[in-house]
């Protein structure tokens, strides 16, 4: 793990004292490359190194990260193109990277405690520095002040597990202490807030539509799947706790629907593509709090798949804005007739994310509504009418986009470049050739 490291933050050096945009991108894609030749088909932990160490949940999630935080360089060449301090850029993304490196590898609950919060400063400055809206530091504040509000509790909890393990690190917890409902709370809304949970997920629109490109991508792609990631490693002390679970099973479920419905009342793509990143991830929720192995893999594939998914569909979005300047669907009409070959890209993402098949995303969730439906049967109409209603709204985004008769101050626009149908390229294929090998995903818990 230590090379990788120490690679990336060579590579933040670099982007400094060479102030070379592309360099750190094509490092940063032969630094992914060794990422996965470090494959890891294990339930234990290998490649062990200072505390550092990676399983298949870890390895999945860290191979993640490189991917999308590699693409949202490519995402990124405006910043570059108008030199607006793209040597300061990459230096957050890298950093970014780093403490994601570190958070998901780590084999100690204070370590992930402490780079989980040190992730949201980069994060922070992109959105502030980089976004293109007035309202992004109070965008900015929701998200830190969401997080941190509900960290202290942690921290709590921390200190309480270490005087009752004298250790914090994941494999010494047992599920001896899962009768503390009070324990369950302080550790486990810090990842609620962070996935986002229904009732929970105020900020993260907010953030995503001041949020420039790459903001966008890496809070889709990645700092969502902290939380699940968080949750997986430390249910394993609640086991004895079903009422709970179901509990928050229901509200995430339920959310689900509502914010479903949501969606198809949008007037902003971005809006539209953030909140159904919150249907989403109530159903991960659900399936982790199962707590069965069923529930933890599908839990694991479905955020592997919507951090490709949604990212993507991002930055179709993002071509779109910068061409036409607005994020409206009223505005962002008939692109079929001026984009045809985008059309496919729309019709391939937005398939993907209904859960059509061969996508990633319908292994999850075949995996998760089966693991749901065997812990309480009385969910399968929750289910069905959340896979109906993602359908409606990714339906609802690319007929909105592609159709209809186009805006007459959109005629004056600058065509799809090679690097965009590249960034496209990278998110579909491996979301639609993953499935080849889902088995891999299936062998961790």
């Amino acid at each position: 793990m230590m090379d990788l490291i120490l690679s990336i933050s060579v590579l933040m050096i670099m982007s400094f004292v060479l102030n070379s945009f592309w360099l750190s991108f094509y490092g940063g894609l032969c630094l992914t490359f060794l990422c996965f030749l470090k494959i890891s088909m294990s339930s234990e932990f290998l490649n062990l190194t200072y505390g550092l160490g990676l399983d298949m949940l870890s390895y999945t999630l860290v191979c993640l990260s490189f991917w999308i935080c590699f693409l949202m360089i490519l995402a990124s060449s405006l910043v570059k193109k108008e030199r607006f301090f793209s040597e300061i850029f990459v230096f957050f993304i890298l950093f970014l990277l780093l403490s994601l490196i570190i958070t998901f590898s780590s084999l100690n609950l204070f370590v992930f405690y402490l780079f989980f919060e040190i992730s949201l400063i980069p994060t922070l400055f992109l959105i502030i520095g980089w976004g293109n809206q007035p309202e992004r530091i109070s965008a900015g504040v929701y998200l830190f002040f969401y997080t941190l509000l509900v960290s202290l509790p942690m921290m709590v909890a921390l200190f309480y597990l270490y005087s009752k393990y004298n250790s914090l690190e994941f494999i010494f917890f047992d599920s001896n202490e899962g009768s503390s409902f009070y324990l369950y709370l302080c550790l486990n809304m810090v990842f609620f807030v962070k996935i986002p949970l229904f009732l929970l997920h105020l900020w993260l629109p907010k953030a995503h539509v001041e949020a420039p490109i790459s903001g966008s991508m890496i809070l889709a792609g990645i700092m969502l799947k902290l939380g699940g990631y968080g949750l997986m490693r430390v249910m394993k002390m609640f086991m004895s706790m079903s009422n709970m679970n179901l509990l928050f099973m229901f509200i995430s479920l339920i959310g689900g629907i509502l914010i479903s419905l949501v969606c198809i009342r949008q007037s902003d793509m971005k809006m539209l593509i953030a909140y159904s990143s919150v249907s989403h991830m109530g159903l991960v929720v659900s399936g982790i709090l199962t707590l069965s192995s069923w529930g933890m893999s599908g839990g694991l594939v479905l955020m592997l798949a919507h951090g490709l998914s949604s990212s993507g569909l991002f930055c179709l979005a993002n071509m779109l804005y910068e061409r036409t300047g607005s994020r409206s669907f009223f505005l962002n009409k008939g692109m079929m007739n001026i984009f045809p070959s985008l059309a496919l890209w729309w019709f391939l993402l937005c398939s993907s994310n209904m859960s059509a098949p061969p996508s990633l995303n319908l292994l999850g969730e075949i995996i998760l509504i089966y693991s749901i439906f065997k812990v309480f049967f009385g969910f399968g109409f929750i289910l069905f009418s959340m896979v109906f209603f993602s359908a409606v709204y990714s339906l609802f985004l690319f007929s909105f986009t592609q159709h209809g008769s186009v805006s007459s101050g959109v005629f004056n626009l600058y065509q799809i470049s090679i690097r965009e149908f590249l960034l496209l390229f990278f998110h579909w294929v491996p979301l639609n050739l993953m499935f080849l090998k889902s088995d891999l995903f299936l062998v961790w818990f």
